[in-house]
């Protein structure tokens, strides 16, 4: 079957194999080494690190940048991904798997951002510019919604067999075995589906011009407003950053602890099931929004849409209400207002690699992203434990003020991200 015209044959699955490593090792990990005993200190330290190569990604960008086709890239590292879980689910029984796993959760965090580099720039050049903002929400649809396969389905999964078999070290293990099962059916169908009509940068430029190492960041730190535009990315995302270390732990916590006490089980239910459908609909709407409108009408109204929902963990930090359905409300409006806002700055992000250089100018761009995530994040267990879930959460809503406030200064062309009408 030809595919190479299709977008919908290739864009999901695509998306989704660049967030279930993602979701995998920065946030099954927490919940699964909560499990299995480690404390939340060591949790927001050493998950937190994992983001590392997210944010010296845009050191070997270049190097995709300028050999091979992103195809074969995001192929590779698909299939290492794959043998990388396979491998932490054998090591899970194992004496001393806190630092074995770690240490194989650190090579699939590599290929991960190696495969987020090729993949991004897969979409930049095969997929043309003014179909780009509409397959946008639905590239952010299917990867949030891979991260909620992680967060939800596998965490549920998990959670069913710690309760059939007992043994929160057997159930983790085999959950691992098999989303490296998962991955590599994935990596099958992205070969079998994805287009091969890439054009290659070396066919791309002319013949007295090719990009090198030095030239694309050179070019990067020359454009309009960088420093502003380094400084929100940066700051955008300082609440969730921390926010997203500790919610797990919260709803695994007793309420002792100032915890929800929830089970393993009830934490993927509530993610894989209205957390999906919210996450759908705002990734899917705000791509629709962006495409009929413009980034500059939205970005205030997705950046709020984003970060109020923090109020709801505060509301439930605070009185802690006993009914399951007062936590599927936040939740629900938490996931929808996450993937309507972060549109938004996904499309931000494509307009900060505008010109030559796409894939290697938005690695850079999402590398600064990625230390935005992992330094606060190191610190969160910290944060957390010396103010009280409570606090905390006050504390992570007020960190959003910042990129509010950075927002505004920001300029970008008026109807960017706009489709243009079809003649």
């Amino acid at each position: 079957m030809k595919t190479d015209n299709k977008p919908w044959f290739w864009i999901p699955l695509l998306n989704f194999a660049s967030g279930l490593p993602y979701a995998v090792i920065i946030s099954v990990s927490v919940i699964m080494y909560k499990n299995l005993g480690i404390s939340n200190e060591d949790i927001g330290v050493y998950t937190s690190l994992l983001y590392l190569p997210w944010v010296i990604k845009p050191l070997w960008s270049p190097f995709i940048e300028l050999n091979g086709t992103k195809r074969k890239w995001f192929l590779s590292m698909q299939l290492l991904i794959s043998l990388a879980f396979l491998a932490v689910g054998f090591t899970i029984p194992v004496n001393g798997f806190f630092m074995m796993s770690l240490a194989i959760f650190w090579v699939a965090a590599f290929a991960s951002a190696s495969n987020d580099i090729a993949s991004d720039g897969f979409y930049l050049l095969v997929l043309p510019e003014n179909q780009q903002s509409f397959f946008l929400g639905i590239r952010s649809t299917f990867y949030r919604l891979s991260l909620l396969a992680g967060n939800g389905l596998i965490v549920l999964f998990a959670g069913y067999l710690e309760h059939k078999y007992g043994d929160n070290t057997k159930a983790w293990s085999y959950t691992m075995i098999s989303v490296g099962l998962l991955m590599t059916f994935i990596t099958v169908y992205n070969f079998i589906f994805t287009p091969k009509n890439e054009i290659n940068l070396a066919d791309n430029t002319t013949q007295n011009h090719h990009p090198n190492f030095a030239d694309i960041f050179v070019t990067f730190f020359k454009k309009k407003q960088i420093g502003l535009v380094l400084a929100f990315i940066l700051v955008f995302r300082l609440g969730e950053s921390q926010l997203l270390k500790m919610l797990s732990p919260f709803l695994l916590d007793k309420k002792e602890l100032g915890g929800m006490a929830l089970d393993t089980e009830a934490v993927g239910l509530i993610y894989g099931t209205f957390g999906v459908a919210a996450l759908t609909l705002g990734g899917i709407l705000g791509g629709i929004a962006i495409s009929k409108q413009g980034l500059t009408k939205w970005m205030l109204p997705m950046f709020l849409a984003m970060h109020l929902p923090i109020i709801g963990f505060i509301l439930l930090a605070f009185f802690h209400p006993t009914s399951i359905y007062y936590i599927y409300a936040v939740v629900i409006f938490e996931q929808f207002g996450y993937g309507f806002g972060f549109t938004a700055f996904m499309m931000f992000l494509i307009h900060v690699a505008e010109g030559e250089s796409k894939t290697a100018h938005y690695a850079l761009a999402t590398g600064f992203m990625a230390m935005g995530m992992m330094l606060p994040g190191m610190l969160s267990g910290y944060i957390q434990q010396y103010l009280g879930y409570q606090n905390f959460f006050i504390w992570v809503f007020i960190a959003t003020i910042p990129g509010l406030i950075l927002s505004r200064f920001l300029i970008f062309p008026k109807d960017f991200g706009k489709k243009s009408e079809e003649v």
